[in-house]
């Protein structure tokens, strides 16, 4: 079963992610454009025997511009869990499930047609993320906490207050009852305070 999942990834995978500008570094392909870097990791289930192998497609997008508001370090070759953006295939094309898996029973060809269709759909969608800007967009248009910080950092500097606001009004209607809300907000007003910014009672 081994043997098949490295077939698949060398014969199938490989080229047609290359063919979408991807470059292949052990079980990670990642493709780097002004700014980001576009990723796809491989991840192969800790439980694998030699009859059974179960793998998940982890996706990621690393954004430099992000990176320096966290103050850390910009990274040439990111990890996927050090992406801003990170999902599990099945959280962009849904009908591709979660995880994998490679029995004596698996259809190869139909687990590949699936695999290959659901990487097309996510590189689809990685066209609609080309900037640090969108990947804060997409968040704040859930509203996630993910990244709440570093997306008030870009909305403030780019002075667009009104953005801020509306995903800071956002967060309170999703959020605001929870007990931990107290904890996120102090932090969000002291980014506001940063930027001079008044922070509307909520």
């Amino acid at each position: 079963m081994q043997q098949l999942f490295n077939d698949m990834i060398k014969q199938d995978v490989k080229p047609f992610l290359t063919e979408h500008g991807f470059a292949r570094k052990s079980l990670n392909f990642s493709k780097t454009t002004e700014g980001l870097i576009y990723l796809f990791n491989f991840q192969k289930s800790s439980g694998n025997s030699a009859d059974h192998v179960m793998f998940y497609v982890n996706c990621g997008i690393y954004a430099a511009e992000l990176a320096q508001i966290q103050s850390k370090e910009i990274l040439t070759a990111p990890q996927e869990a050090e992406c801003h953006f990170r999902a599990r295939i099945g959280e962009i094309a849904r009908a591709v499930p979660d995880r994998f898996a490679i029995t004596p029973d698996t259809n190869m060809d139909d687990l590949r047609k699936t695999l290959l269709s659901g990487l097309e759909e996510v590189i689809h969608f990685y066209d609609t993320l080309t900037s640090a800007r969108s990947i804060v967009d997409y968040y704040t248009s859930g509203p996630f906490l993910h990244l709440g910080e570093e997306s008030f950092h870009l909305l403030l500097q780019s002075h667009d207050e009104a953005a801020a606001k509306q995903y800071l009004k956002a967060l309170y209607e999703k959020y605001g009852a929870e007990n931990r809300w107290t904890i996120f907000e102090n932090k969000y007003k002291a980014i506001f305070n940063t930027y001079g910014v008044e922070f509307d009672k909520l």
